[in-house]
């Protein structure tokens, strides 16, 4: 026996099951824990995206309509609300840019202009009971709805300078849209809605192509396939579904029409429904 060997101390470990397997290995971790699955945490909370540039940019005429269609549909569900970043996001992204500063920092930036748009949320519906929440306040989400709260949230993940680098570019991958979605699957939220200002995804650029044909219904993997270059939700939101065990649909609406949300929430048709499906 070396000397080496022979003087190295002895691990001191605490007894369990993945003691002393390799972390990486996902078939391992599913030979010991073959029945267990997540906690369903908040399951009956609906989890709604509004848009920044396409919502809340536009001021009074679209925010005002929305903010009294939320007040009336919190007397009967419970609603959790992340903000879009919207143009002032855009401008940073591209200050950044110019600078030839890392996604980590176009990230906590991006952050920031979130939190600015979910501050606005909070204020314009603080006669309902909308609250401003924090990542380190998202464990007390149970205490906030049991007291007749609407949380509101940057919609922004809180990677900031640990974002993970996209395939092209500097572009943080992780906006809005999968910071909320991730919230939702997390939750295992009852829907996660995005309230955008079109009627759902479309196979082109409506505002652009008067032809572009509109999609009411549509599996991830036939979206993937089809590599729209106008894509109505961020391409991780898609990725992260095929891999999600909670929340398999989303629903995208237009949220300047009025109803639309609260339709959505009842279970209606309305928008384009993505989902996962069964292989």
């Amino acid at each position: 026996m070396s000397q080496s060997s022979a003087s190295s101390p002895a691990r001191k470990s605490i007894l369990n099951p993945l003691a002393d397997i390799n972390l990486n290995t996902p078939q391992t971790l599913e030979s010991i824990y073959p029945d267990a699955k997540p906690l369903r945490i908040l399951p009956d909370v609906n989890v709604i995206k509004i848009g920044g540039q396409s919502v809340i940019d536009r001021g009074r005429e679209a925010v005002w309509p929305l903010r009294d269609e939320i007040g009336e549909i919190v007397q009967k569900h419970r609603l959790l609300i992340g903000s879009g970043g919207g143009t002032r996001a855009r401008h940073a992204y591209s200050l950044a840019l110019d600078l030839n500063l890392p996604t980590g920092v176009l990230a906590t930036i991006g952050q920031s202009t979130a939190v600015q748009n979910a501050r606005i949320l909070q204020l314009v519906l603080a006669e309902f009971g909308a609250i401003f929440i924090i990542p380190e306040d998202f464990q007390s989400l149970p205490l906030y709805f049991r007291m007749g709260c609407i949380p509101i949230m940057a919609g922004m993940p809180p990677y900031e300078y640990w974002e993970k680098p996209p395939r092209e570019g500097r572009i943080p991958p992780n906006r809005t849209d999968s910071g909320v979605y991730l919230t939702g699957e997390c939750l295992a939220a009852r829907k996660v809605i995005f309230v955008k200002d079109e009627e759902g995804l479309y196979s082109d650029d409506p505002k652009k192509n008067p032809r572009a044909e509109f999609i009411p219904r549509i599996s991830v993997q036939e979206l993937l396939a089809r590599s729209l270059k106008d894509m109505v939700v961020e391409p991780v939101v898609l990725e992260n579904m095929l891999k999600a065990v909670n929340v398999r649909e989303i629903q995208v609406i237009n949220g300047l029409v009025r109803g639309n949300l609260t339709r959505a929430i009842e279970g209606e048709p309305v928008g384009t429904t993505i989902y996962v499906a069964d292989e």
